[in-house]
């Protein structure tokens, strides 16, 4: 057995989102989001099941800030939602709403929690949607001037915000496949969304930054996989390029270079024409706090019948899988560590120690800055039980985080300064498409009665927060 140490000041924490978990969606004031109206359509969602009461946080949040503290968590990432404070998604706010998210913030802070907000996770106002949402430029003003009124509403009691979680799937799964809300299977209609949310993303740090009560660190949350070809064809090599880049450079590179690889598509060569102004790319390079999200890899092979990339994902036989995924630890690995190779190390040629660097520091002759890097989303979905006992012994959960966590120690001992690790989720909620099938949470919630029970994995994860390590 080896023990495994973290920093001493390694960040600890779990996370969820404002639909996911709080119900109450036509309460108070609240109107309508996009996510509202796609669970109410027919055939959009699993069971036809919806958010609409999902685990009742909006009326629990003390209860689930105390199991939190029982967790002996440092952070909690949540979301706020849009239409909750401002129902047109413009306009006078909704009193009832900021007032929500006061009670939250301050419960979290009378038991020492962080309070890390997140401003947008998928759920957009119905109001601007029927304006044509993110596909329209108009929506990215909106969602500065939204995050504005929050900052000056809680940043005397917020330091670390998140702009967006995981605008690649806002975009492409809401946009490009139709999956998600709003449900349209339109590609250019992606890549515009995406330009988009990545502007309003700039857009709403520099208000941000001018209105706060106090010092903010702004960031943002990107799921990132690593791609790998089905085979060591020539095919199959191009075809992971494609998909690295319409998935991970296509995310970063705004970010933390100030450039895009959009223009490798033909799709991207029309949105720059049309879409993309004088000065948009420059606005987007600021964060002060890169997240990264992780569940698995991307294994894909050639198939010229998939538009843009010329490639489809397949599933490897042989390996371990979750309900939605292959489990393959050693990605989050690959992921930080090639991040930091490809954007933080001096002049990008390896890997370096973290130890000179700090948050806004330049690197290179670039001007590439070191934000904060840190893992905001890591979980599996498996299928939970209670025992007779009354347990939730949910082993392979414990097993996935602690093999990733094993990845992410690994990660820094090579130098790449990660910060903190956020779990997904806090406790079992909605699942957006799959409804209620799939449960992430280190909390078991009882969908009948809404009874929480910590799990097994609960218990190990707070034993691990309590030793800021873990033996393995």
């Amino acid at each position: 057995m080896e023990k495994i140490t973290f920093p001493k000041d390694f960040i600890w924490g779990c996370a969820a989102s404002a639909y996911q978990v709080e119900g109450a969606w036509n309460e108070a004031g609240k109107g309508p989001s996009i996510w509202d109206t796609f669970v109410h359509t027919p055939g959009k969602i699993a069971n036809g099941e919806t958010g609409d009461i999902t685990v009742d946080h909006y009326h629990r949040y003390k209860e689930d800030v105390a199991l939190m503290k029982e967790l002996g968590l440092d952070a909690y990432r949540f979301s706020t939602a849009w239409a909750r404070v401002l129902p047109e998604g413009t306009g006078t706010a909704n009193q009832a709403g900021l007032d929500f998210y006061d009670r939250l913030v301050d419960e979290l802070l009378k038991q020492k929690i962080e309070p890390y907000l997140c401003l947008f996770h998928w759920d957009l106002p119905q109001a601007l949607q029927d304006k044509g949402g993110w596909t329209s430029r108009d929506t990215a003003y909106a969602f500065a001037d939204y995050a504005q009124l929050l900052t000056r509403h809680l940043s005397d009691r917020v330091k670390v915000w998140m702009t967006h979680n995981e605008p690649w799937v806002a975009a492409m799964a809401g946009h490009f496949s139709g999956e998600h809300a709003p449900g349209l299977n339109e590609p250019l209609a992606g890549f515009k969304a995406l330009h988009h949310i990545f502007l309003s993303h700039g857009l709403a740090a520099e208000a941000m930054r001018a209105s706060a009560k106090q010092p903010l660190k702004v960031g943002i949350t990107l799921n990132l996989n690593p791609v790998h070809p089905a085979s060591e064809s020539k095919r199959d090599r191009e075809a992971v390029k494609r998909m690295d880049t319409a998935l991970n450079r296509l995310q970063l590179d705004p970010f933390l270079k100030g450039t895009s690889p959009v223009q490798d598509f033909a799709l991207g060569k029309i949105l720059n024409k049309s879409i993309v102004q004088p000065g948009d790319l420059e606005k987007m390079h600021t964060l002060d706090i890169l997240g990264i999200n992780y569940y698995t890899r991307t294994v894909v092979k050639y198939d010229r019948k998939f538009p843009v990339v010329a490639a489809v994902q397949v599933q490897p036989e042989g390996n371990e899988y979750s309900g939605m995924w292959e489990i393959y630890p050693e990605g989050i690995y690959e992921v930080l560590t090639r991040v930091w190779k490809d954007y933080f190390s001096p002049l990008h040629a390896g890997l370096m120690p973290a130890s000179p660097r700090s948050v806004g520091e330049k690197v290179d002759d670039s001007g590439v800055k070191v934000p904060e890097i840190m893992i905001t989303e890591n979980g599996i979905p498996v299928p939970d039980g209670v025992d007779y006992d009354g347990r939730i012994r949910d082993e392979r959960r414990i097993r996935y985080i602690c093999n990733h966590l094993v990845q992410v120690h690994r990660a820094m001992e090579a130098g790449v300064p990660v910060k903190g690790y956020f779990h997904w989720s806090l406790m079992d909620n909605f699942e957006w498409a799959l409804g209620y099938g799939p449960r992430f949470g280190l909390i078991y919630i009882d969908y009948k009665t809404l009874d929480r029970t910590i799990k097994d994995s609960g218990l190990w994860f707070a034993k691990v927060i309590q030793d800021n390590g873990f033996e393995y």
